[in-house]
């Protein structure tokens, strides 16, 4: 900025200080010059008032009184042939004067000229011109004064020697002092000088000024900016952030953070922190070093509303620019989700290992079966006299084909879904469904009740496997419920896209304990289940992108809430031709 500044005025104040000086140095000239000029006018003017009155008139007197003025250096009047013909100094009359000039073009030039020359080791500002002693007619003025006898035997012009002949073409020259002009000269220059360097000095110091200004407008604009900036990064950020200082007050409060302690930043700002944050958050802060972060740490904490909620906290210790406040900044997220997912990889970690055992054992158990099954039926055809025989074959048989339909079961789990989505009508998979268990539902005194939305009239699924799940839900909701029991099977828009579908019963209900189990393969509350339908509905929920929820209270039923994703990935069975 300094460079800068310095080379912006630098050259504009020399140059304006070099014209001020030319300026003054031409001024200085022309007032010498118009000296001059004046002068000889003046001598001229006394001259011809001395020759025009009585009495004898010398013009060297005139010239030597005349040139008595303290800046007149000397003055002289030569005639075209270089003789001094009168002088200030009168030793130098008479002799000839050494100069280059042209005096014959001196005498015939009306304007005066000028020149600086050396005398003595002194500048001399030098005025010459035609020297005109006797006006227009310089004849007549000649021959009056002869006739007249005012140039007697002695010369007026040089007493003692010859008298002169006006008529002839001469030229005066002055020379004027220049020291005090000189003087004067310098002391301006001196002053411009000065006063460059002050311009020069106010100028540089306006700039600075302005730049100055400019910076901190900037600095200005680019920390609101920032602020801004982070104002809106710490509001927006995915991480709950609280900043306390150090008075204990809450001094930032941002979106997740509000969501997570359910207290409005408006009313949390400003407010001590023992009245916002729950007590395991305060323990953290207090525990925190003034080193640097703590490390992160989980902790749960009960909310005000009785939600136990773990969190992973990191706090650290921001310390002044003076040194002597800290202020602690607290970064804590919501790890329930995150739980969620590490039991969902667990179960399905587990499900992986019992799938693989799955196939193995089924793999080894249906050739038995089937050996067995031969056998049962042999002995059925053998012995169909024997009616304790025969009901005993058909006990084998039956339970045979249970274990068989056990392991299609557990295959079925253990195998990849694999789902072929199409365009479906939703009322009429609904229905078509329902009708499979219309006459045990009847049988059962259960009442069935279907609702469709009217904004609802296709969906991209597989139909065969969505049939299944339905029926799952169905047999489960059947064998919940008693005579006077209700099933109700409803479709509506998702929030997110897509189909919801809702079945609900007014059966028994499901414990809290046992909701996180429901899908759990083998895990089942009644006698005759196998406790893999749900798992296998979760299958095929999760092979269509979708999500099964479940919300239940022992004695006020049951609701199985299915939603299917607008747009399914269509995946081929790699065993089909």
């Amino acid at each position: 900025m300094v460079i800068g500044a310095v080379g912006v005025l630098l050259p504009l104040f020399v140059f304006m200080t070099v014209i001020s000086i030319n300026r003054q140095k031409q001024s200085s000239v022309r007032l010498l010059e118009e000296k001059g000029a004046a002068l000889i006018r003046a001598f001229e003017a006394g001259t011809r008032t001395g020759m025009m009155g009585g009495g004898s008139f010398q013009l060297q007197r005139l010239l030597i009184e005349t040139a008595q003025q303290p800046d007149i250096a000397y003055l002289f009047v030569v005639d075209t042939g270089s003789r001094i013909v009168a002088h200030s100094d009168a030793a130098l009359i008479g002799r000839v004067l050494d100069t280059d000039l042209d005096l014959e073009a001196v005498a015939g030039q009306q304007d005066p000229r000028w020149r600086i020359v050396e005398t003595g080791g002194q500048a001399v500002f030098e005025v010459f011109r035609r020297f005109l002693p006797v006006g227009p007619d310089r004849g007549m003025m000649h021959r009056m004064m002869m006739n007249r006898g005012r140039f007697g035997p002695e010369s007026p012009l040089d007493p003692g020697g010859p008298r002169p002949d006006l008529r002839q073409q001469m030229a005066i020259f002055i020379g004027l002092d220049m020291t005090a002009v000189e003087e004067a000269r310098r002391a301006d220059a001196r002053h411009s000088v000065l006063m460059a360097l002050v311009l020069l000095l106010i100028g540089f110091a306006g700039l600075v000024l302005l730049f100055m200004a400019q910076s901190y407008r900037s600095t200005r604009a680019s920390l609101s900016r920032v602020q801004a900036f982070s104002d809106h990064l710490v509001h927006h950020m995915p991480t709950a952030l609280v900043a306390v200082d150090d008075r204990g007050s809450i001094a930032s409060f941002n979106r997740v953070a509000e969501s997570i302690l359910a207290v409005p930043a408006d009313r949390a700002l400003g407010k001590p922190a023992t009245e916002i944050l729950p007590g395991p958050l305060l323990a953290e802060i207090d525990s925190a070093g003034a080193s640097g972060p703590a490390g992160i740490r989980e902790v749960e904490c009960r909310m005000d509303d009785d939600r136990i909620v773990p969190l992973e906290v990191n706090v650290s210790r921001i310390r002044s620019e003076d040194g002597d406040r800290f202020d602690s900044v607290v970064l804590f997220r919501d790890q329930s989700e995150i739980r969620a997912l590490r039991r969902e990889i667990a179960r399905n970690q587990r499900l992986a290992s019992v799938g693989r055992l799955a196939a193995g054992v089924a793999h080894e158990v249906r050739n038995p079966l089937s050996s067995i099954k031969g056998f049962a039926t042999y002995f059925k055809e053998r012995y169909r006299e024997v009616a304790e025989d025969l009901h005993i074959a058909d006990l084998m048989i039956g339970e045979v084909e249970r274990v068989d339909r056990v392991i299609g079961q557990l295959l079925d789990f253990a195998r990849p879904v694999r789902i072929q989505p199409a365009r479906v009508a939703i009322s009429e998979l609904l229905a078509d469904s329902l009708k499979l268990i219309e006459s045990r539902a009847s049988q059962d005194g259960i009442e069935i009740r279907m609702r469709v939305d009217e904004r609802i009239e296709a969906a991209v699924l597989d139909e065969d496997r969505v049939r299944q799940v339905l029926l799952n839900l169905y047999l489960n909701a059947v064998d919940a419920m008693g005579p006077g029991g209700k099933l109700t099977v409803s479709a509506e828009p998702a929030r997110a896209g897509g189909v919801e579908i809702r079945v609900a019963d007014t059966g028994a209900g499901i414990a809290e304990a046992d909701l996180a189990h429901v899908f759990d393969p083998y895990f089942t509350t009644k006698s005759s289940g196998t406790g893999l339908g749900l798992a296998i509905v979760h299958n095929i929920m999760e092979a269509h992108g979708g999500e099964i929820r479940i919300e239940s209270r022992p004695g006020r039923g049951t609701v199985v809430i299915l939603v299917f994703p607008e747009r399914i990935r269509r995946t081929e069975d790699p065993s089909s031709p």
